[in-house]
């Protein structure tokens, strides 16, 4: 398939997603946020925008990530966790900060056209999975090589965002498709479901999730 075909169909996809969003039924299952930092996995937490941000997700997923943590010790690798629970204001902050950002970066963009690279990839605070507890942003860090790895649009954990984040994007370079397979594939052996716009993001228990795994209900609705 072609970038052009790939993209469209990616952005299809989402936006029936989008649409059938708002149906999914919930059941809470109430799982409490644990904090990853309490936890004695091998992990590397990448600063947050957040003073004294504490990476929470369900307790549920906790062995999940040590399961992956541990697959990738033996390959002298580390995960990375970028972030997990967001809270209302925190999505707010993230979205400014990334708009801000954006429009120092990319002068030669009207505010409406960054705005709408930035909606691609950075749920408004209703909208974001983030909120659940059940969404984790992750890379992977190489410790033989000594740097994150790459995958397609990173430099170390600063990720340019443009259409090439699209998962299985066709024109990217060797290396970064056989790390997104490598990323992607840990957690979708753990039952998370990759985001269809982000590399980086997956998603469990949630509507998200829900609807890819073709759920009759989620199990992690937000979390206030």
């Amino acid at each position: 398939m072609n970038v052009q075909a790939y993209c469209k169909a990616v952005e299809a996809k989402d936006l029936q997603h989008k649409l059938l969003a708002p149906s999914i039924w919930i059941q809470e299952n109430h799982s409490p946020l644990v904090s990853l930092m309490d936890t004695n996995f091998n992990l590397i937490f990448e600063p947050s925008i957040l003073e004294d941000y504490q990476y929470l997700v369900r307790e549920d997923i906790i062995q999940k990530i040590g399961r992956i943590s541990k697959h990738l010790d033996r390959q002298n690798k580390v995960l990375i966790v970028r972030s997990a629970w967001r809270s209302s204001e925190h999505q707010k902050l993230l979205w400014d900060s990334k708009f801000a950002c954006y429009q120092k970066k990319h002068p030669e963009k009207s505010n409406i056209e960054i705005k709408e690279t930035i909606s691609y990839f950075i749920a408004p605070p209703a909208m974001s999975m983030h909120a659940t507890g059940g969404a984790v942003d992750a890379l992977i860090y190489d410790k033989l090589e000594n740097r994150v790895m790459d995958f397609g649009t990173n430099k170390g954990f600063e990720i340019d965002l443009s259409k090439k984040c699209y998962p299985y994007y066709p024109d990217i370079g060797i290396e970064a498709k056989k790390n997104r397979a490598l990323l992607i594939g840990l957690f979708e052996d753990e039952d998370f479901v990759c985001d269809l716009k982000e590399y980086w993001h997956f998603d469990y228990g949630n509507v998200a999730w829900a609807i890819e795994k073709e759920k009759e209900y989620a199990i992690y609705g937000p979390i206030t």
